[in-house]
C-alpha cells in the first residue's frame, strides 16, 4: 500500500501540468474567439481563414453567417471561417 503511494503526487503533477499547458490555453483561445465573433460588425475589413479578403455587408445572427464583398463579388461564410489573428491586425490602427 505505501508503494502505491509514492504515485499519487506524480500523478496529481502530471494533472496539473496539462491542464495549465493544455486545457487552460484551449478554453482561453475559445473565450476570445468567440469574443471576436460576437463583435464584428458592418463595415469591418477581415481575412478568412482560407486566406480570402473582404468587408463585411451582413450579419446573419439566425444562421452564425455574413455576407463578404470581395473583389470578384458576395460570398457568404460562417461567421467561424474569419481568422481572429489575421481580421484584428488588419482592422488595428497604423502607429
Amino acid at each position: 500500500m505505501i508503494e502505491g503511494m509514492g504515485q499519487l503526487p506524480f500523478i496529481l503533477l502530471l494533472f496539473v501540468v496539462v491542464y495549465f499547458f493544455m486545457i487552460a490555453p484551449q478554453m482561453k483561445r475559445a473565450k476570445k474567439e468567440k469574443k471576436f465573433s460576437a463583435e464584428m460588425k458592418k463595415g469591418d475589413k477581415i481575412i478568412t481563414k482560407s486566406g480570402l479578403h473582404g468587408k463585411i455587408l451582413e450579419l446573419h445572427d439566425s444562421d452564425g453567417t455574413c455576407i463578404i464583398e470581395t473583389m470578384s463579388g458576395k460570398v457568404k461564410f460562417e461567421r467561424s471561417a474569419i481568422s481572429m489573428e489575421l481580421s484584428t491586425k488588419l482592422n488595428t490602427p497604423a502607429k
